[in-house]
């Protein structure tokens, strides 16, 4: 069967994929931290989530590598699963989590002499970059 999906659909769909695996940044501040503050601060600040979004973890909360891993573990998982749903969704997952951690990846590049110039050491550029 033929099912024709709305391009409005189809965009939403990636935009929540897109924005939606960056909820694992909270989780690895937590499991870094041992607490909740980052998710605290978004519930009473909600805006800073869409104003500076670097009000909301301190330097290492999350950490560069331990980011782009969650993403590729996240990705790996998921878009088989949803394979067996439906492939062209998958596909559509695939996609969008690429083009994500793609573009994290190269921004990541672009900051990395940023992230070397504010360490104060080089124990605060591994705990950056960790």
């Amino acid at each position: 069967m033929d099912t024709t999906v709305p391009a409005v659909a189809v965009v939403a769909y990636g935009t929540a994929v897109g924005v939606f695996i960056d909820l694992d940044h909270f989780l690895i501040a937590r499991f870094k931290t041992g607490r909740w503050d980052a998710v605290r601060f978004c519930l009473t600040n909600p805006g800073a989530a869409v104003r500076d979004q670097s009000l909301i973890f301190e330097p290492g909360d999350v950490g560069v590598l331990s980011r782009l891993l969650s993403h590729v573990v996240i990705g790996g998982a998921i878009v088989p699963l949803i394979a067996f749903a439906s492939v062209p969704l998958a596909i559509l997952t695939g996609v969008v989590l690429y083009a994500h951690l793609l573009a994290d990846l190269v921004w990541d590049i672009y900051l990395l002499e940023h992230h070397a110039d504010a360490a104060a050491s080089m124990a605060d550029l591994v705990r950056t970059l960790r």
